[in-house]
């Protein structure tokens, strides 16, 4: 008896076992990765504050800069920097080792599924990343800039001075917001695999998905229309990419299914007993 509950164990055990393996080596990838990065956090913040730089060296008004108002301030500053970084670099590594420990449980045709969208999530997460970096920071900052007042009689001038902290947890959460609202074509794609999801079914939503897409860019960037709508209309062109995208994977398990001898509709109990299972 005890022999039979000891067999019964091992195979949950040599997951566990397997999982914690893998997570201690993401995170000492991510740790080696953060001690390298450290050294360039220099570096990398006058990457991330170039945009500004670049418009505040157009203003008038002699040396620009940037200020910190508590002791370990910038030097917190820099250790997000390079965590930020660490993660960015680190992901190809993390998300192999995700892979190495879920594609022994999976079918040959689930890894096929599965892997491209691996290999694409990085890739659109920097697409998402450059075009706040590119396009939407350098508007975003000039509109901001705008409010400044120089000296008027009687009165006292408006002028930036920026904290390098709130400086750069603005720069990270719209880089993350617009890499992470990137990733919706293969959440959709993925839920049309496992049939959570139809293209049918997400046309038929899309009023209400437009409503949902302004309602999460309004949270998730400043209260700025150039922001908001920024990350909404590239939201949008994803929605519709990921439409035809799930059309895409119902004819393709149509045709399995066809040549399987068998139509679409039989073939779906059998995948609800799979996920089940």
């Amino acid at each position: 008896m005890a022999r039979t509950v000891a067999s019964s164990r091992m195979p949950l055990m040599d997951h566990i076992v397997e999982l914690r393996n893998r997570l201690m080596y993401s995170v000492a990838a991510l740790f080696a990765v953060f001690l390298a990065t450290y050294f360039f956090s220099q570096d990398i913040y006058g990457f991330l504050v170039q945009p500004l730089a670049d418009i505040l060296a157009d203003q008038e008004g002699g040396n620009r800069r940037l200020i910190y108002t508590a002791l370990h301030e910038a030097f917190f500053t820099y250790i997000k920097v390079a965590f930020f970084a660490a993660l960015f670099i680190a992901f190809p590594f993390i998300a192999n080792q995700f892979w190495r420990f879920v594609a022994p449980g999976l079918y040959r045709e689930e890894k096929k599924a599965l892997l491209p969208y691996l290999i694409l999530s990085p890739i659109l997460f920097f697409v998402g990343g450059a075009l706040v970096y590119y396009f939407i920071f350098p508007l975003a900052w000039k509109f901001f800039i705008s409010f400044e007042t120089a000296d008027i009689a009687g009165g006292l001038a408006i002028q930036l001075e920026a904290k390098v902290n709130e400086y750069l947890s603005l720069v990270m959460r719209l880089i993350f917001a617009f890499g992470i609202s990137f990733q919706l074509p293969i959440l959709l794609t993925l839920m049309a695999h496992a049939g959570l999801a139809t293209s049918r079914g997400l046309a038929a939503k899309r009023k209400y998905a437009l409503v949902m897409v302004f309602i999460a860019a309004a949270i998730l960037t400043p209260p700025d229309l150039i922001s908001q709508i920024g990350l909404a209309i590239p939201i949008i062109i994803l929605y519709e990419a990921s439409i035809v995208s799930v059309r895409m994977v119902e004819k393709s398990k149509a045709a399995k299914a066809k040549l399987a001898g068998t139509d679409e509709e039989d073939d779906f109990p059998e995948e609800t007993d799979f996920n089940l299972t």
